[in-house]
Order: C-alpha cells, then structure tokens, then sequence
C-alpha cells in the first residue's frame, strides 16, 4: 500500500533538491495540491549532485543506466509521494515504477538576455570584444550563429551567483531562462532582462515546465495529481521531448525546440513545433517547423527529428554526443 492510500496518512511528502529554485518549484505544487484537495504539503529537501554542480543534475543511475537520484528513490522507497522535477532537466528514459502524474501549466519558456546596458541582441556594440556567459551548448551555438565576434565564457553557480557577475562587471551579459527569473525572483536591481524570442534563440525542449513523478501503482496520489495536469502543456512538451529523444542529443545537447496550439479561424486546434540542432559552435545549424493535428504531438516530434536529422543532424550529432561523453 503507498502512504498516499489512506485519507489520514498525514501531509503529503514532496521530494526535491535543496537548491532555491527548485524549493520554489516543489512549493508552488505543493500550495496546489494543498488547495485542490485540502490536505497539507511538506517539502522533503535533498542534497543531490545537481546542487553541488548546477549543470549536472544526474546523481546515480539504476541497474539499466536510468536517471535516478535521490529524490526519485524517495518516491520509490515509498518515503516520499512525489519529486518535482524541472521538465527540460530529465532524462527522456522513463525510470522504471515511476510516472509523471501531472504536468502544470508552464511558465515563459524563453530565454532572457541579461545586461547590466539592457541590449537586445542586435544591439550588442561592435566597438569591443563582448563577454557573454553560458554553460548550455544549446545557447552558445544560437549565439555564436548571431555573432561571430562574441567572447562566450561557462557560467557555473545558481542564479544569484550567475547575475552577480554581470552586475560587478565581470561579465557583459549572461543568458538564463525566463521561467526560472520568474519563479525566484532574484534581486536584479541595476540589470535588464530582455527576453529572446524563438526566432532569435530556440529554448530548450520543455523548458518552463516542471514535472510531477509519482510511484505509477500509488492510485491516491496519481488521481490527487490529475488536478494539476494542465493537457495544453501536455501535449506541447511531448512533441518536444518525443524530438529530443528521437535525436538522442540528451538534455545538453544544441537542440532547441518549441511547440505551441494554436486555434484556427474555424476553431481546429493546431499544433507548430519549431525544432533546432546544432554543434556546439554554431556552424552547422539547422532550424524547421512543422505542423500537425493538436493530437498528434509525438508523431509531430518524431517527423521534426527525421527532418533535422536529414538536413545535417545526423553528422552533427555523433560529434556532439562523442563530446559530450
């Protein structure tokens, strides 16, 4: 029996990492589900390798070579009912016993461009050499592709860390997601977000969202998680990861993607994904867009993978997952 089963189990046991962000996170589920059910939420911190290295969220796998950390073995010890996840961090492969059992409504899934001058990227000076930091691959190649004369530099620690350096003027500018800005709230007095659109820079797949893993045979928290599913980013967060996994990039990789449903004049719901892969220099890059049937996604991401592979992933990518290893 999962101790989700009886109506006087106590509060419900969210596992989550111990960094900032990801405490707001699992809080903001937490205040849902207490609000859609009317039973308490507690928040159940872990130290994972991901809070001590922000840019590698992969603690421990299991026997088959699955993402498992500490929190989803506190879900699946049957300690905790849930992990919350931000989505574009996990691994495709789904951990066996596990499933996510909601998907709330996403956050501003760009990215932002932060200067302490407030620049767009058409409006990065030309007269100096321009230090920008990042550790995505993914966004240093979009912006090398813009910008040819632009010093990229990696970029570790939490956000505060990472803004703090272009406040003190270590750094011109940094590229962070809108999603997390908006979720923590850092202090960003004296600096200037611009968020970039898709046709300037492609996000991650599912970035924004959050992911809500629970055991998939504990039936009483799987129903009180149905609550907060919201299908529309359901569905546009499983043509992007359908694309990922297909390209076989993992979460690192220069792939972008975005998906959107879209209502036509004559109200049938639409799906566009816009799909991107790259190296990491930004030399081969290859964008697409497709459309399909709002039902459609997965069929969607994989047509949008066959597509980029044909036009130069598939030599792209060897390279890129070679380095990556």
């Amino acid at each position: 029996m999962s101790i989700g089963d009886a109506p006087d189990a106590g509060p419900w046991r969210i596992a989550t990492r111990r960094s900032a962000l990801a405490q707001v996170q699992a809080q903001s589920v937490a205040d849902a589900l207490t609000a859609s059910t009317g039973r308490p939420a507690e928040l159940v911190p872990m130290a994972t390798t991901g809070d001590e290295h922000p840019d590698r969220a992969i603690e421990a796998f299991d026997v088959k070579g699955l993402f498992v950390d500490k929190t989803r073995r506190a879900v699946l010890s049957g300690d905790c009912h849930m992990v919350v996840h931000s989505y574009k961090d996990l691994p495709t492969d789904r951990a066996e016993g596990l499933s996510i059992g909601a998907v709330p409504a996403r956050a501003d899934p760009r990215d932002a461009f932060i200067t302490r001058a407030g620049w767009r990227l058409a409006e990065i000076p030309r007269s100096r050499t321009i230090n920008i930091g990042t550790s995505s691959p993914r966004r240093q190649a979009q912006l090398q592709r813009h910008r040819r004369d632009l010093l990229v530099q990696p970029l570790r620690g939490n956000i505060v860390t990472r803004l703090g350096k272009v406040a003190s003027g270590e750094l011109d500018g940094i590229v962070l997601a809108v999603a997390g800005l908006l979720r923590l709230r850092p202090n960003v007095e004296g600096l200037t977000a611009v968020p970039l659109e898709h046709g300037e820079m492609l996000h991650a797949p599912a970035q924004g969202a959050l992911a809500v893993e629970c055991r998939s045979d504990d039936a009483a928290t799987r129903k009180a998680l149905r609550a907060l599913d919201d299908p529309t980013t359901r569905t546009e967060v499983a043509a992007e990861r359908e694309l990922l996994m297909q390209l076989q990039g993992g979460c690192t990789a220069p792939i972008g993607a975005h998906a959107e449903l879209r209502t036509t004049a004559d109200g049938e719901r639409r799906l566009v994904l816009l799909g991107m892969v790259s190296d990491p220099s930004g030399t081969s890059l290859h964008r697409a867009s497709h459309e399909t049937g709002a039902e459609d996604a997965v069929m969607l991401g994989r047509a949008m993978a066959a597509t980029l592979l044909e036009a130069g992933g598939e030599r792209i990518l060897p390279r890129v997952q070679e380095r990556g290893a």
